[in-house]
């Protein structure tokens, strides 16, 4: 079982990644552009139905309204007792939510919530903090959601919080003796702690970092992420396969699990897709076709008809077991309408259609529930979004909203939106928890999913792990203005 900081933040990320297929097209990441451009050419995705959009957003301001009653300031909100708590460091709240939720509130059209969270961070963000950061999550979450903040309202402010951030961010890179990032720094005194890290938290660094560097122009973030995605990559296995922990001291794997397209390792293989389609680094692609192509010929399996990936021993091929988790869905199409994409959306709408929440993790064959919880993942949706994007086949519509319908119905409360318990119990047992990446990710993904919004280039857009929009903004004029 992976930590509940981890679990927290791998379920924001879309597994962008799933197989390289036949001619080099990719399973994977971002909104890919060529593909898009080939979807909008077939009228894929052609047609807004604002109806459901209407009702997606103001469920997002339901839980929005939530955070604002009970945990403003703080990073998330606990909305059935109207408490809150914070996720990186206990007495240390950086407004998370209020960065998680930026860029979804301007693809919306939320300008006055827009201007809220600005002239929150305006006045209260600061990271000059004596406490430990998850580096990984710090990355994905706070970096980003500056970077993408900065990109829809043109706010300088942003862009140079974000460098002092990842500036901190930097000595759990340049302190390694690989090069491969200690799990936590210390955000004002630079202490690194954590060398065992999961593959995931070693290699999802690079679109945020490259992206800062290409704004800044400063090559020291974009490098300093290139050279972990690296060394891990050189110490694959003979099969081309990679575990799942490495000591970032010694450069040793800490175990011999190869779990792909599962958390902690999924957002790895996201990112040097993403690293491609980004900044076009061609070391990068390679490695994703290399590593891809061994997932797809050692662990991809069929069960029941439906298509899952075994975890096995990453140097000799050996079963592990057939245990997934709910975080791997989102297997998306980047370079085209991959069948393996569409087949493993498919398995896990077998998986909706059996209990309507989608369990943590399940055993095949069976579809057997070996974690009943539902921590509000959005990964579901993320693959419908991207789906029906590049198909316009409306199934990816239908399941979308059957997935909308049931988290109103079973994660609903008075005081926002909360997790789920138990998804095998009627009626479902709740929790009392709103993570912070529901307002980067879940509605989001739903609203661009049926809103055909003009305040984003479906065409060209890219979204992060995370959800956060790297590019493809189309800020409005009047809106730009009022927010420089």
């Amino acid at each position: 079982m992976i930590s509940t900081s981890l679990a927290a933040s791998t379920t924001r990320r879309r597994l962008l990644y799933a197989l390289a297929a036949a001619g080099g097209v990719a399973v994977g990441g971002g909104t890919g552009a060529a593909a898009r451009e080939r979807g909008a050419e077939a009228g894929a995705g052609a047609g807004a139905d604002m109806g459901k959009a209407r009702e997606i957003r103001a469920e997002f301001l339901h839980a929005w309204s939530g955070y604002k009653r009970f945990a403003w300031g703080h990073d998330e909100v606990l909305p059935v007792s109207g408490g809150h708590r914070e996720f990186f460091a206990a007495g240390h709240p950086v407004g998370l939510s209020i960065v998680e939720a930026l860029d979804t509130h301007f693809l919306m059209g939320l300008d006055d919530e827009v201007g809220l969270c600005l002239d929150w961070i305006d006045d209260r963000l600061d990271f000059d903090i004596d406490a430990p950061f998850q580096v990984f999550e710090t990355t994905i979450r706070l970096v980003g959601g500056l970077l993408a903040g900065h990109l829809v309202t043109g706010r300088r402010a942003l862009l140079d919080l974000c460098a002092d951030l990842t500036d901190r961010l930097l000595p759990a890179f340049t302190r390694s003796p690989t090069g491969m990032p200690y799990r936590f720094v210390n955000l004002r005194t630079g202490a690194v702690s954590g060398r065992t890290v999961p593959l995931a938290e070693i290699g999802t660094h690079i679109l945020e970092f490259g992206l800062l560097s290409e704004l800044t122009g400063d090559p020291r973030y974009l490098r300093a992420a290139k050279d972990a995605l690296g060394a891990v990559v050189r110490r694959r296995s003979s099969l081309d396969l990679l575990a799942t922990t490495m000591n970032v001291e010694t450069g040793e794997w800490a175990d011999r699990a190869a779990i792909a397209v599962n958390p902690p390792v999924d957002s790895f293989y996201e990112y040097l897709w993403g690293a491609w389609t980004m900044f076009r680094d061609e070391d990068c692609r390679e490695w994703f076709r290399t590593l891809t192509a061994a997932i797809k010929k050692h662990q991809a399996e069929r069960s029941d008809g439906l298509l899952w990936f075994r975890r096995v021993d990453f140097r000799t091929g050996a079963p592990l077991g057939r245990r997934q988790s709910s975080l791997a869905v989102a297997i998306l199409p980047v370079g085209g309408d991959n069948v393996l994409a569409a087949d493993y959306y498919r398995s896990w709408t077998a998986v909706l259609d059996k209990y309507a929440v989608i369990p943590e993790e399940i055993e095949y064959p069976g579809l057997k529930v070996t974690d009943p919880r539902n921590e509000l993942r959005p990964e579901y949706a993320n693959c419908a979004f991207e789906l029906y994007w590049q198909t316009g086949d409306p199934f990816y519509r239908t399941t979308a909203w059957r997935y909308f319908e049931n988290l109103k119905t079973h994660h609903r409360v008075p005081g926002g939106y909360t997790v789920v318990a138990d998804v095998t119990r009627r009626p479902m047992t709740k929790g009392d928890h709103c993570p912070a990446y529901v307002f980067a990710e879940n509605f989001k993904w739903l609203y661009l999913t049926f809103s055909d919004t003009p305040r984003f280039d479906y065409a060209r857009g890219y979204l992060s792990t995370e959800g956060k929009v790297l590019r493809g903004a189309r800020p409005p004029a009047r809106a730009r203005l009022g927010w420089l």
